[in-house]
């Protein structure tokens, strides 16, 4: 497992894309591109605006408090744990998995999704969009070519190695 050390989470706090208000703001710009959901609140605005993410990772919570938005369009579903602050090989495996299946996806997360947007942009096919909602400040879209994946890379090196099968 990956695990994010306290005085790396800095790193995090700026959107990894193009900020913008609302979901409504950045549909136009969706087309008929392959996108992708992190987050509960963003995967309900796309489904409740027409849009159907071809793969959707949440967790049941939105800033810490429990949500209801548990999609029923969704016929493949995914779960992975993937406790707070951390990136754990199921979390990985049902991502990259995921993206090779038939759409639509979703993978329902025990413990927290946050992080996810990071291998999905390293597993995702160029092109593809991500959107993830930034806490009181709107959706961020972040499109998947080699720049993003070069961050992505990046904000991954921060991370230090955990054995799952240890209490270390």
């Amino acid at each position: 497992m990956l695990v994010l050390p306290e005085d790396k989470r800095h790193y995090f706090k700026s959107p990894f894309g193009r900020l913008s208000p609302s979901v409504r703001d950045v549909i136009p710009g969706l087309g008929s591109r392959i996108v992708y959901s992190v987050g509960d609140v963003v995967t309900y605005y796309l489904i409740q605006n027409g849009i159907i993410p071809d793969v959707a990772v949440i967790d049941g919570h939105t800033m810490r408090e429990p949500c209801n938005f548990s999609p029923a369009v969704f016929s493949r579903r995914m779960h992975a744990k993937n406790p707070p602050g951390t990136l754990t090989g199921e979390m990985v495996r049902a991502l990259h998995d995921a993206v090779k299946k038939e759409p639509p996806v979703l993978i329902i997360v025990e413990g927290e999704e946050d992080l996810a947007v990071i291998p999905l942009v390293i597993c995702s096919p160029e092109g593809a969009v991500i959107l993830y909602g930034q806490p009181g400040e709107g959706v961020v879209v972040c499109e998947v070519d080699w720049k993003a994946r070069k961050k992505a890379k990046e904000l991954l090196s921060y991370f230090i190695f955990k054995d799952e099968n240890t209490d270390k």
